[in-house]
């Protein structure tokens, strides 16, 4: 492979995690586009409704100090990390921006998983006689996306269950105690998942319990890892969706999560009579299953049209072991602090009685680095064999 291609394609990429918190529900994608070794122009996706980045790499190698000048990237290279889009969304097609100015030769990094491009935008360069290469940096940009991959090809967002413990496991006092675990430190970090997640999950016991907020405030972002500020074009941060899951509608008027800005979903049963009223609150009625509670997979079927692409769950021991039992947890973020609590301390997940190690739920660690004095463990739910 190129090894031109691969170092302007990590350029891009660096770009597209300039989006990391604001291009959702949109993928995130980066842009520069080359010619003789120069990088005439650059772009990322800020957020939807906006450009995307070829059309921003475009325009600012198209304008110079401000002069129109097509010229300069007629026979240059466009790298950008995901398939460029061939269908009228918010925004125009970029292959057809990428054709108009003179672009010779574009590289990219993944197909779209997205039935109304997956291929096509491809196709529709190589008709219009623009070398196309795939694959440079394939396995950064799924990783950059893989929740939206996870919608697009799965029909379901990505799940990823944040959990903290102490060394010996446990997430809670018997009393129900468990504010707080881990440092200032981990709970900061903490603010970087749910601003990257599309949505905020939790169950009615922990609203019950802790009356959380489960927003996103003071993000402190690395300086070209992610956007400087983490902001939406006008100034805010974005909140994701937060949703309780709530079989037999117990929510309560004055939770702390109806009293702070943006969206909350209510997932709750059927067979429930919910006489709440919120204006920022909706409704979702599901299934129950044979356990009396909300049915799990029909919760996350019907997410998939809400546009969402990563799932942050924050839940107690009951919603995390039953999405774990029903292999809906995609990936684990746990932190782990430097202190005992003993036997009779609650567990991060409840799961069915095991008899046998065959019945273990692997994980596959994939990172593990200090947070303060915390210690976070990323880790992937591997699928069951057979």
């Amino acid at each position: 492979m190129d090894v031109l291609d691969q170092g302007f394609m990590a350029q891009a990429l660096r770009l597209a995690r300039r989006g990391y918190f604001t291009a959702d529900p949109n993928p995130r994608v980066g842009c520069i586009i080359v010619r003789d070794g120069e990088v005439l122009g650059s772009g990322w996706h800020h957020q939807a409704g906006t450009a995307h980045a070829e059309i921003n790499a475009l325009q600012q190698a198209l304008v110079p100090g401000g002069e129109v000048n097509s010229g300069r990237v007629r026979g240059a290279t466009a790298y950008v990390t995901l398939e460029p889009c061939c269908h009228q969304g918010r925004t125009g097609p970029c292959t057809e921006a990428l054709i108009s100015a003179g672009i010779r030769r574009v590289v990219v990094a993944m197909q779209d998983p997205n039935p109304l491009v997956a291929g096509m935008g491809l196709t529709r360069l190589r008709e219009a006689g623009i070398e196309v290469v795939v694959g440079p940096g394939q396995a950064e940009a799924e990783a950059l996306n893989a929740g939206f991959i996870a919608r697009m090809s799965g029909g379901r967002p990505l799940v990823r269950c944040k959990l903290a413990m102490s060394l010996d496991g446990r997430t809670a006092l018997a009393t129900g105690e468990s504010q707080w675990i881990t440092s200032t430190a981990a709970r900061q970090d903490v603010q970087h998942l749910r601003a990257a997640s599309s949505a905020i999950m939790t169950g009615i016991g922990t609203v019950l319990a802790d009356d959380p907020a489960l927003t996103v405030r003071n993000i402190a972002c690395d300086p070209g890892v992610v956007d400087e500020s983490g902001l939406l074009m006008d100034g805010s941060l974005r909140q994701p969706l937060r949703i309780v899951v709530d079989s037999h509608a117990r929510l309560p008027a004055e939770s702390r999560l109806l009293q702070v800005p943006g969206k909350v979903l209510w997932a709750t049963s059927t067979l429930a009579a919910p006489s709440l009223v919120a204006a920022q609150l909706s409704l979702l009625t599901l299934p129950m299953d044979k356990t009396q509670r909300i049915d799990l997979m029909a919760l996350m079927q019907a997410l998939a049209g809400y546009e969402l692409n990563e799932v942050l769950l924050e839940a107690g021991a009951t919603l995390s072991g039953a999405m774990l039992s029903a292999g809906l947890i995609d990936e684990l973020v746990i932190y782990m602090a430097p202190k005992l609590m003993g036997n009779a301390a609650r567990g991060l997940f409840d799961l069915p009685w095991l008899t046998n190690m065959a019945q273990c739920v692997d994980i596959e660690i994939s990172d593990i680095r200090a947070v303060g004095r915390d210690w976070r463990i990323s880790a992937r739910v591997a699928p069951k064999s057979g």
